[in-house]
């Protein structure tokens, strides 16, 4: 279970909730609310005492059991070897041993990119590429930062199917932009504003038109089952 109570900061104030094993979360809010802040908090990257998972600190744990507790994964992937392959990055990786990297490579469709350099990938199959990083690290709990972001159409139908799975990883926590994204997975929403959660609940209600209208001041509708912004 991960519980975080009362934290407070610069950007953040007073954030409390929890989140049970095997259960999932989409965060949402506006640009510089506090998402990825709130996501390094999570994960020990900003070290916090008001964070446990499974009764551990993640900023006070290390090594191999840190690993296993929580993944960040972000917007965007920097590696620190400018040669290193996405094979090589993905054996890194590897801390479930349930799931092979031929099968993750094929399921994502980017076995051609097996032996490419990381340095070389374009943002989307960066993105990709963590992706497959993140089911092999296979963490009780998984942050994607944006991760649909860099991507074409028929690669977030992938990664919503992948997300819909209830096989793939234990725990995922979505931030992201793409409402649409939101709606169709049918997690859990917690919405931030003004410093604090404004709205965590279920999707059915946050996505409710009376609620948009009032949170997006009806720039966002709901049109045959999708959301569309309005312009």
């Amino acid at each position: 279970m991960l519980t975080i109570k009362n934290y407070t900061n610069s950007i953040l104030t007073n954030i409390s909730f929890t989140l049970p094993s095997n259960q999932n979360l989409t965060i949402l809010g506006s640009n510089g609310v506090g998402k990825t802040t709130l996501a390094k908090v999570l994960c020990g990257i900003t070290p916090s005492q008001s964070i446990t998972i499974n009764g551990l600190y993640p900023s006070k744990t290390f090594g191999e059991q840190r690993a296993k507790l929580i993944n960040y994964i972000p917007p965007k992937l920097e590696v620190f070897d400018s040669f290193i392959t996405v094979r090589e990055f993905l054996t890194l990786s590897c801390l479930d041993t349930h799931i092979s990297i031929k099968t993750v490579l094929e399921t994502l469709a980017i076995t051609h990119l097996e032996e490419s350099s990381c340095q070389t990938l374009s943002s989307g199959e960066a993105q990709l590429v963590q992706v497959a990083g993140s089911w092999l690290h296979g963490a009780a709990y998984t942050i994607f930062d944006e991760p649909t972001a860099n991507l074409d159409p028929q690669k977030i139908q992938l990664l919503f199917r992948l997300f819909k799975n209830p096989n793939f990883l234990q725990s995922k926590v979505i931030i992201t932009h793409n409402l649409d994204l939101a709606y169709k997975l049918g997690f859990d929403v917690l919405y931030l504003a003004d410093k604090k959660i404004a709205y965590l609940g279920s999707a059915k209600r946050f996505f409710e038109q009376k609620n948009l209208d009032t949170i997006y001041q009806q720039s966002v509708q709901k049109i045959a089952d999708t959301l569309v912004v309005k312009l």
